[in-house]
């Protein structure tokens, strides 16, 4: 029996007048939707793609699909993330990554704090700001880091969402409500070194190989933030950047402290098969998330600097096989590992 996987994923596009430059730059080029398909393809599965569109349920309850590979990421609204899933729920079909409610707690980054907190893992002090004058809260200290409430892909931060005093306070807190038609999240700004964290699994996750981001490695004059500018526009596969460290060079005790919290920052938020997770030390050194991310990027260049991709392949994961691990997965959580047939290329059984 051939197993007949869906891939559900979203492509990105030109970006059309009265919209902010980045509003497409969560969703997938071409190529790492072919890759993914191919890599699956080697494994010999039957691979249907479907487009996360208006289109896409009607296409998912008629095609007879054992599993859906999912990376999409959503049209629009606060729970674009939840739509496949939710819709695979409905239609009693097994998907991979993790369910509706976590992806949309974890998109907005206020209700991911809140319950991080309540389970005794390190966070920033934030506030959402709903109008430009709101009052700031007396915790919150300058400099602040301001965002979007809920955006991935370092969408609305940009360079100068580093913020120093009132006025640029007030300034880009209404650019963001202005531009991204959302709430604006300010935070204290963490003045240690930044990692990233993939983990691949479900009751016991695997964490990958942690990577720094080197920001004092960014241009002259650039923020020490992981901002749009140096994800998408500085860092780009024809002229890459050297800011990435995989495996970061940091204590054996740093090491497991991360590691701990990510663990526990996967279980809190009930996140499945794979996930990233953004963190940076504070003037102490501890670790503190800052962003969780339970549908990571998978592009497949090295040069492009895909996270996940780039720990996995620290890991010593080929990319075929970081694809077919993360279905595997799947299909052991509910219980058909026994349909995927070609165990070698499975890194995590």
């Amino acid at each position: 029996m051939v197993l007949r996987v869906g891939l559900t994923y979203n492509l990105r596009r030109e970006v059309t007048l009265g919209l902010p430059e980045d509003f497409y730059v969560e969703f997938d080029e071409e190529t790492t939707v072919s890759a993914i398909a191919e890599a699956l393809e080697k494994a010999e599965c039957n691979v249907t793609r479907i487009e996360a569109d208006e289109e896409a349920y009607v296409k998912l309850k008629t095609l007879k699909l054992d599993i859906v590979f999912n990376i999409a990421e959503g049209l629009r609204g606060e729970s674009r993330e939840s739509h496949i899933p939710a819709m695979l729920e409905m239609l009693n079909i097994p998907y991979t990554g993790s369910g509706p409610s976590t992806l949309a707690i974890a998109l907005n980054k206020a209700l991911t704090n809140h319950i991080l907190k309540a389970n005794g893992v390190p966070s920033t002090n934030f506030q959402v700001f709903n109008r430009a004058n709101d009052k700031l809260r007396k915790n919150l200290k300058f400099p602040l880091m301001v965002k979007p409430l809920s955006e991935g892909s370092s969408k609305g931060i940009r360079n100068d969402s580093l913020v120093k005093d009132e006025t640029s306070l007030r300034r880009k807190v209404s650019w963001i409500i202005e531009t991204y038609k959302q709430p604006a999240l300010v935070e204290e700004f963490l003045p240690g070194r930044e990692f990233t964290v993939g983990l691949i699994g479900n009751e016991n996750p695997v964490v990958l190989p942690i990577v720094e981001i080197l920001v004092d490695k960014l241009p002259n004059g650039a923020n020490p933030i992981y901002s749009y500018e140096a994800k998408w526009v500085w860092d780009t596969p024809s002229k890459p950047l050297d800011i990435f460290q995989c495996p970061a060079n940091i204590s054996e005790e740093l090491e497991e402290k991360i590691k701990h919290i990510a663990v526990k920052t996967f279980k809190a938020l009930n996140c499945r098969d794979l996930c990233r997770i953004d963190m940076r030390l504070d003037k102490n050194g501890i670790p503190h998330v800052l962003e969780v991310n339970p549908l990571p990027g998978l592009i497949p260049d090295p040069k492009a600097h895909s996270c996940l991709p780039e720990a996995a392949r620290a890991a010593g994961f080929t990319y075929e096989q970081l694809i077919c691990t993360i279905l595997w997965q799947a299909l052991k959580r509910y219980g058909v590992q026994h349909l995927f047939k070609n165990l070698d290329l499975v890194k995590i059984p």
